[in-house]
């Protein structure tokens, strides 16, 4: 069994600030764009959503929702992360709203039952606290909204850059856990775009 749990990057945030913080964020916005779209798609995003994207980095994801129209929130700890997300929405502007705040997943600095959709991209493997983030996310989605994690798969004896992602019991375990936060029908489904392999894990909140 992997011994390593589904936040394995979870002390690895502080690297995401300073001038480091813009190079990453540079080279998350090229190659994204099909995380996002897979998504909302899985989501089912509409102009009548509010949705929440947690650790959001430049904010591909967060514009591919807010183009259906949705009202939509992109968090993130990391400043270079967030001016790299309100200079690329200015240079293009979606149809609906988004707003930029800087936060974690263990405080989200929303009100109760605010969001019809929260998903986190290539981010959970980074959360500090999964418990934590996961009563947050409780507390903020609506009864019968939709949850998603999504990360990159990666091999059982994967290091460096090739270990930020998911095993395959990694997606298992996170599943797993979601109905200990009022989460139901959690599914763990692989996907293929391009050369990129993807893991999501979703499920919806209990009316």
């Amino acid at each position: 069994m992997d011994p390593l749990p589904p936040n394995h990057h979870g002390d690895n945030n502080a690297k995401f600030g300073g001038p480091v913080g813009y190079v990453a964020a540079l080279t998350m916005v090229v190659g994204r764009a099909g995380d996002g779209h897979l998504v909302a798609e899985l989501a089912g995003v509409t102009a009548s959503d509010r949705v929440l994207d947690i650790g959001c980095g430049p904010g591909t994801a967060a514009r591919i929702a807010a183009a259906t129209g949705a009202t939509v929130t992109g968090i993130d700890p990391s400043q270079p992360m967030l001016d790299a997300a309100r200079l690329l929405t200015r240079v293009r502007p979606p149809e609906g709203s988004i707003e930029w705040l800087q936060a974690g997943c263990e405080e989200i600095p929303s009100d109760d039952n605010t969001y019809s959709v929260c998903w986190s991209l290539a981010s959970v493997h980074h959360w500090p606290d999964l418990d934590a983030g996961l009563r947050e996310v409780r507390r903020v989605v609506k009864p019968g909204g939709t949850f998603i994690a999504l990360e990159k798969r990666s091999p059982p004896d994967a290091d460096g850059l090739a270990s930020h992602g998911w095993t395959a019991d990694q997606a298992e375990r996170f599943a797993l856990m979601l109905p200990d936060f009022g989460f139901a029908d959690a599914q763990v489904q692989n996907h293929v775009r391009g050369r990129r392999k993807t893991v999501t894990v979703s499920a919806r909140l209990h009316n």
